[in-house]
């Protein structure tokens, strides 16, 4: 585990009074979704250092998850599909064009998400 940091230096900053209301609002909204309790000083300094809160952490990791599933049942009906027209032993021109190109759709998606993936993972890793 990493040291433990001390907050024992004090800056004191003027918010206008809806600013002040819009940010407790705000940190209520974070802590009640991470189901637990966020302090101003944990919101600000991960607002000015442009880091991510632990709630946020978990709802993008738990996105990924979801990601993940959807792709593996996606391959499943694909390998499902390839296995019947290999019993088979054949496959009409119609179909097997509707298959490359759900494949080619597969492949683009996959593409799109491991370049969104790579950039969530360089977010969390801040």
């Amino acid at each position: 585990m990493g040291e433990e940091k001390k907050l024992d230096s004090f800056i004191q900053i003027r918010v206008t009074p809806s600013q002040k209301t819009k940010w407790k609002e705000l940190l209520e909204q974070k802590s009640t979704s991470a189901n637990r309790k966020f302090s101003m000083t944990d919101l600000i300094i991960s607002s000015v250092e442009n880091k991510l809160l632990d709630s946020d952490r978990k709802e993008i990791m738990s996105f990924i998850e979801k990601q993940g599933n959807i792709f593996a049942k996606i391959e499943n009906n694909i390998n499902q599909v390839a296995k019947y027209v290999n019993t088979q032993q054949k496959i009409s021109d119609s179909v097997l064009a509707d298959y490359n190109s759900k494949l080619k759709e597969l492949n683009t998606m996959k593409l799109e998400q491991n370049d969104l993936l790579r950039k969530i993972y360089n977010l969390l890793a801040k």
